[in-house]
């Protein structure tokens, strides 16, 4: 086994945790990493086999709340039809290591906006779901990344846990089986890429079961947050290397992109636990909720 395959087991097995505990987030932690051993060209056709197989999964184990979201999702899944043959048609034509670069540069800003929390409530209507669906649509064919553009606008649906779940696996199967069609059209299935299913699978068998049962254990808000940590320096290392392989900056100075990053990241996540340290635990609050009730309900019955 080579040093790669080493480096792509290792982080499809901690991207398929992830995803088993989240419900998504696969890719977005596979991408950045495997970018630095292989071409996104090499690395999607691979990506987008294996997460039809996940999308499957997470809508099969969602399926109960599928009747409550659907009709919102229909105007983005129209969307990303045309997106989508965009996508694959550029991704068979671009330069590799500008591809990268493309790539890089768009996850980073979605990345830390998600990061930051951003909540802005948004009405999901035929006129911002299609042209969102059309964007989705090229970049997940790109990239086989949607998760943070996705979780930035469902997060601001009010959706509810299980219902949040449904919507990202309705959405995610049917930019990965598109994608999956797209790319067989336009010949993007190479034994290179085949060959790596192989590697990646066994990861995936393993890691979305012991996510679905870590996540019971741990806080599901803070191991998002620092999956959404890695993510960011792990781009923002990645963005300073293409600088330079480019010429579009020289070393040390391309690295002040990363430096950059740490420095966000680093005062993000401060705020982040220094939110967590003052609000009040969840067992407190509920136990507040059932005192006010009881308080409501004796009045009720002393007036009475």
């Amino acid at each position: 086994m080579s040093q790669n395959l080493i480096v792509l087991v290792l982080i499809t097995s901690a991207a398929a945790v992830v995803n088993g505990a989240l419900g998504y987030g696969f890719s977005s932690i596979t991408v950045p990493v495997a970018l630095l051993f292989y071409t996104n060209r090499t690395l999607n056709p691979a990506l987008v086999l294996v997460e039809v197989a996940i999308n499957s999964y997470v809508v099969l184990m969602s399926r109960s709340s599928l009747a409550s979201v659907w009709k919102r999702l229909v105007p983005i899944v129209l969307g990303l039809l045309p997106g989508i043959v965009v996508g694959a048609f550029l991704l068979s034509r671009v330069n590799p290591e500008w591809l990268k670069l493309f790539v890089y540069a768009v996850l980073l800003p979605l990345i830390l906006l998600q990061a930051a929390g951003v909540r802005r409530p948004v009405r999901l209507t035929p006129t911002l779901g299609i042209p969102f669906g059309t964007g989705l649509g090229i970049l997940y064919s790109l990239t086989t990344v949607s998760g943070p553009p996705l979780a930035l606008l469902f997060n601001n649906q009010g959706f509810v846990k299980q219902e949040f779940r449904s919507a990202l696996g309705m959405i995610r199967i049917a930019e990965s089986t598109l994608t999956a069609v797209a790319y067989y059209h336009l010949g993007l299935y190479t034994n290179a890429s085949l060959q790596l299913i192989a590697w990646i699978v066994p990861s995936v068998v393993v890691g979305i079961p012991l996510g679905a049962a870590l996540v019971r254990r741990v806080d599901a808000e803070v191991f998002r947050r620092i999956c959404m940590s890695f993510d960011a320096w792990i781009v923002g290392f990645g963005l300073s290397k293409l600088l330079v392989t480019l010429g579009l900056a020289v070393s040390p100075w391309a690295y002040l992109v990363l430096g950059t990053v740490a420095i966000l990241d680093t005062a993000l996540l401060g705020s982040f636990f220094n939110r967590r340290r003052l609000e009040p635990p969840v067992a407190v609050v509920a136990e507040a909720r059932r005192d006010v009730g009881k308080d409501r309900t004796a009045s009720s019955r002393w007036s009475s």
